[in-house]
């Protein structure tokens, strides 16, 4: 994202769905005068294995945070911020961002950036990527790795969402 209301330009965070309605209910709490747009419908027979269910929620879940980001009210909110920036619980966000922890929104949002932090398949990815790259080259590395801002994550997500 181009926007100054973000930290970190990229960041990829995995989200449960109950993870988006507990957002959209704190977002809603704190801009009361302000229509969210809608998640979409929870199915009782999702099916993960079912690539039609899982890329229609992932779609929906997508629309839904780049309607939201579009907001200049909701871009304020400090709970928006570590949802998209960090891995951390809806409880844990809820801590900080009411002072109850010994880090600060800033911190926790550095704090994520700065472990690089990846999925296992990434890891398994990325490690395939350097023993590739190693028996293609002879020469030295230079030991540093790329951070999180420059690896693709896997996300399937548009760039607002991706990026945000």
């Amino acid at each position: 994202t181009n926007s100054m209301c973000f930290t970190r330009k990229t960041s990829c965070v995995r989200r449960r769905f109950r993870e988006f309605v507990w957002l959209r209910q704190r977002l809603q709490s704190n801009a009361v005068l302000i229509q969210l747009p809608d998640l979409p419908s929870k199915t009782p027979f999702f099916n993960m294995n079912n690539p039609h269910h899982v890329d229609h929620r992932r779609q929906g879940l997508q629309e839904f945070l780049e309607k939201i980001l579009q907001d200049a009210l909701l871009l304020s909110d400090s709970r928006l911020h570590l949802f998209l920036q960090t891995q951390l619980s809806p409880e844990d966000m809820e801590a900080c961002v009411s002072g109850q922890t010994k880090y600060s929104v800033a911190d926790a949002i550095h704090e994520f950036a700065s472990l690089n932090r990846r999925f296992p398949i990434e890891d398994e990815e990325r490690k395939k990527a350097e023993n590739d790259a190693d028996s293609d080259s002879e020469s030295s590395s230079s030991g540093l790795r790329p951070s999180d801002d420059s690896i693709s994550c896997g996300c399937k997500a548009s760039p607002a969402s991706e990026e945000s």
